[in-house]
Formats: structure tokens, sequence, C-alpha cells
């Protein structure tokens, strides 16, 4: 959860200096796209977590 947030206040930093400086869409366009990798981040995480407590069945 901690690099889930590290991520997210990284991205919300990233968006809001790519918007208000001139000229450097790309910090703007990797704040956009932080977010996108923290959720899929979340998401392999919780089903890597599922599958480990599931019992296999021989």
């Amino acid at each position: 959860m901690g690099v889930f947030l590290v991520l997210l206040s990284s991205a919300i930093a990233l968006i809001v200096i790519g918007a208000v400086v001139d000229g450097m869409p790309y910090l703007l366009s990797t704040g956009v796209l932080l977010p996108v990798v923290a959720v899929l981040y979340l998401l392999v995480r919780s089903i890597l977590r599922s599958r480990r407590g599931r019992p296999t069945a021989f």
C-alpha cells in the first residue's frame, strides 16, 4: 500500500508541475501514466495474493 501511495502522490506532483510550467508536457504525460501503473500494480498484487491463499486441487 505504501508503494501505491508514493506512486499516486508523485503522479499528482508531476501533473501539477507539467500543467503549470510551460514546455513540459512530458511531465504531464508521465504524471498521467503513473496512476495507471499504480492501479496495475495493485491489481497484480491482489491477483497473486488471492492465488497464493487458494489450495491446489490434485
